[in-house]
């Protein structure tokens, strides 16, 4: 995910202070990985230096001083063209679980049941998921539904490979 173009996208809808950007970004997008001020700070730093936000006010209060910030017509044409542009699909062609299928094949390991034990863990969070889903409003039953659907892919695959391990293991180790 561009933090600093979701949050560009964020400040379409008016100048926010960074605190404000911070919890705005985190219920929407960072149920699960929510973020940390400094990187609210520096991308903000980074967006100012580049043209595409602008200080709209300073306020002192008790502590530091806090910068309203505010998109520049420059920000607003980043975020069109980053949302107008497709994002490349990632094919997996260097997957973890087939790296170590291969491993496991090689060095005579257990490779069968380190595939149960990985399709374990997925029907684990598969399980997880479709709860939070359940008592989810929209937004999180589409990002749980997007989860849920890389998932099912990955069981299928995990099916298949068990099914195929002899033949694998005979090439893997010819």
């Amino acid at each position: 995910m561009s933090i600093s173009h979701t949050l560009l996208g964020l400040l379409e809808s008016g100048p926010r202070h960074g605190y404000d950007l911070k919890r705005a970004f985190d219920e929407r997008f960072g149920h699960d990985r929510p973020l940390h001020y400094g990187q609210v700070y520096s991308t903000m730093s980074r967006l100012l230096k580049n043209g595409l936000v602008e200080v709209d006010g300073v306020e002192s209060g008790g502590g530091p001083e806090r910068k309203r910030y505010a998109i520049t017509d420059a920000g607003i044409t980043d975020v069109e063209g980053w949302l107008d542009t497709p994002e490349k699909p990632e094919p997996y062609l260097q997957s973890t679980l087939y790296t170590k299928v291969v491993l496991a094949l090689l060095t005579e390991r257990n490779a069968a049941g380190m595939l149960d034990s990985q399709r374990a863990e997925h029907l684990r969070l598969m399980r997880e998921l479709t709860r939070r889903k359940q008592q989810g409003d929209l937004a999180d039953q589409l990002i749980c539904d997007h989860a849920l659907f890389h998932l099912e892919a990955d069981l299928r695959w995990l099916e298949l490979t068990a099914a195929r391990l002899d033949k694998l293991a005979t090439e893997v180790r010819s």
